[in-house]
């Protein structure tokens, strides 16, 4: 039987996709590649610029079924750009009047860092094949969403598949580690296109509404398609669990876990815990300020003595950081742990120069107001 779904490898240091909210000013990204994004790729790869891609060919590509599983959310980072340096822009004037003017305009862009997404695609069967053959030999280079973003790995995930749905498509490929220290999470989300059937004609309560189907990419324009959301349970060995209570297949991702801090038997832990630990960051040996939870397992109360780290307030943002951007459920970082050190020690040095900018921005707003 013909393969009828493709798979891609969303991965690498930076991903940008744009949604119908982004600015030319403040370019945001949306929170997992867009089917214009991935379609913009797959036109790269086969040779297809912005003008002369047909709507034959857009078409095509946006009649395919798209999921999106989001093995690692990422962290969101900002950049500034100055656009215009040494060329002559239109610049407005009084009246709706513009005249040339050599001015630099200055923009900010949102990036997606460390994020990996796993896509699905199905569809015809010999589209997937010629899209397939251009993957594996690219006519033009391919970038995550903008071409300051290369892939870290082959955007080809594996081989083509036959695969009933999209959901069936994207549980039959393990979650993966990419570090030894990498913790299995518990759940892992899911964005797949909704299409009415003649049993649900009509969109769910909860489908959300994208504007991210290519008409044309020369001037941009797109018209909105559905979008639901799934979240799946991972086994210990990174199987993605597709079977099971219908209730929990479909249930959303649990709310992040919180701390009781009004908890008198948690205040008690705590006080215990900076103890133990002399009053000094476990990590870094400054003064502790607080403490960590390595497992929300216990939170609330009965916290154990091991459940818990002295940290320092800098070491405590940077643990939070990354917890945030991996994702991380019930069980956390623990920050004695050798495995995640050289990681917590580069996020608190983003932090330092991070919070230096902002001290010098302020320190200057002061200035200008006297």
């Amino acid at each position: 039987m013909d393969a009828n779904t493709l798979f891609l490898r969303l991965e690498g240091p930076m991903q940008a996709w744009g949604d119908h909210e982004s600015k030319f000013f403040v370019r945001r990204t949306a929170g997992a590649p867009t089917k214009s994004g991935v379609i913009g790729l797959l036109c790269a790869a086969m040779g297809l610029d912005r003008a002369s891609v047909s709507r034959d060919w857009l078409s095509r590509l946006a009649d395919l079924e798209m999921g999106v599983r989001v093995d690692r959310p990422g962290v969101r980072w900002w950049d500034y750009h100055t656009v215009g340096a040494g060329m002559y822009l239109r610049v407005a004037e009084s009246e709706g009047k513009t005249r040339p003017k050599p001015e630099t305009m200055l923009t900010r862009r949102e990036y997606l860092c460390d994020a990996s997404f796993l896509v699905a695609l199905r569809g015809e069967s010999k589209l997937i094949g010629r899209l397939d053959d251009a993957l594996l030999h690219p006519v033009w280079t391919i970038y995550l969403g903008r071409k300051s973003c290369p892939p870290g790995r082959p955007v080809r995930a594996s081989d083509p598949g036959t695969f009933d749905d999209l959901e069936s498509a994207l549980c039959s490929v393990p979650w993966q580690r990419r570090c030894r220290g990498d913790e299995v999470p518990h759940r892992v989300d899911a964005l797949l296109d909704w299409r009415p059937t003649p049993d649900e004609p009509l969109a769910p309560d909860d489908a959300q509404v994208w504007y991210d189907v290519p008409l044309t990419f020369d001037p941009p324009a797109h018209q909105p398609r559905f979008v639901v959301g799934r979240s799946w349970t991972i086994g210990k060995d990174g199987e993605v669990a597709l079977h099971g209570d219908p209730a929990q297949h479909d249930a959303k991702a649990p709310p992040r876990p919180r701390a009781n801090y009004k908890n008198t038997e948690y205040r008690k832990a705590r006080l215990a815990r900076l103890e133990a630990d002399k009053g000094l960051c476990v990590f870094c040996k400054s003064p502790a300020t607080t403490v960590q939870h390595i497992t929300y397992r216990r939170a609330g109360g009965n916290e154990s003595h091991d459940d818990l780290r002295a940290l320092c307030r800098l070491c405590h943002d940077a643990v939070t950081m990354i917890e945030y951007g991996e994702g991380m459920g019930i069980d956390r970082i623990n920050p004695e742990d050798a495995a995640w050190r050289d990681r917590i020690i580069r996020t608190r040095d983003d932090i330092i120069r991070f919070r230096s900018l902002e001290t010098r921005r302020r320190r200057l707003s002061a200035e200008e107001v006297e």
